[in-house]
């Protein structure tokens, strides 16, 4: 009886880890309305199999890696991710239009006191026009910010690797 309060346990908490606070989806909501200029849309996690998960390097699944759809038909993607600075973890997104080229990269919530910075606009519309295939370099092709490296680094990282594996899902016909 006890294991199976704990296995019981073990899966929420599984679940709860991986979904998307109230309150960020809200922020979510906010971004893609501005982002595609509409107020009534639709978020479809995206399933994708298990063996081609295997082979991409971020990990998406139908709880961070969502379609949009408005007035029935789709008009792009969203991915919910972290990042790591110094100490703690923050969140982020990445919107992408339907031709999987990066429109809008959003910091949703960032937990520590220094490095904030990376959520600057002017910083992250660098990844603007960005798709699966380019390879991003931080202090190479990404700017760098002073006093926020281990942050800075760690989205270009985040990013390349989303890009990365949504270059395998287009190749493998997923998306």
């Amino acid at each position: 009886m006890n294991y199976k309060v704990m296995l019981v346990s073990l899966m929420a908490f599984v679940l709860v880890s991986f979904s998307i606070p109230k309150r960020v989806h809200k922020k979510i909501d906010k971004q893609i309305k501005a982002t595609f200029e509409v107020e009534v849309f639709e978020k479809i996690g995206v399933e994708i199999p298990e063996d081609i998960q295997q082979e991409l390097v971020a990990k998406l699944t139908a709880e961070n890696f969502f379609s949009i759809h408005a007035n029935d038909e789709k008009i792009g993607y969203f991915y919910f991710g972290h990042g790591f600075g110094k100490t703690d973890k923050f969140d982020f997104m990445v919107i992408f239009d339907t031709d999987l080229v990066i429109a809008k990269t959003k910091i949703l919530v960032y937990r520590e006191d220094h490095g904030s910075e990376i959520g600057s606009r002017r910083w992250l519309r660098q990844f603007n026009g960005k798709k699966g295939g380019d390879t991003l370099r931080y202090q190479h092709n990404i700017a760098a910010i002073s006093g926020a490296t281990l942050s800075a680094e760690s989205m270009t990282e985040a990013v390349n690797d989303l890009l990365e594996s949504i270059a395998i899902l287009y190749k493998k016909n997923i998306l």
